[in-house]
């Protein structure tokens, strides 16, 4: 599975990263990104963001992105399979 985060949407609550800190990150710029790894999906980390940054996660996250998902107050955490 992959996820990524619409960063226009992200309010910037980090509620993400709080739930499951392997697969989003809170940047200084005050929204969350999603990682893979040591690799963060973000243009100021030389990396494509948004749709185009979608991140692999561990079938053991599941739980906990689909949760960051629901918990989301901007609604911009989108799975794809």
């Amino acid at each position: 599975m992959k996820v990524w985060i619409d960063q226009d949407l992200c309010t910037g609550d980090g509620l993400c990263e709080e739930i499951a800190p392997d697969v989003f990150v809170m940047l200084d710029d005050g929204l969350a990104y999603v990682k893979e790894g040591d690799k963060i999906f973000a243009e100021s980390e030389d990396n494509p963001e948004g749709a185009k940054g979608m991140a692999s996660f561990a079938d053991d996250q599941m739980e906990l992105v689909v949760e960051s998902a629901e918990e989301c107050p901007g609604e911009c955490i989108y799975i794809e399979p």
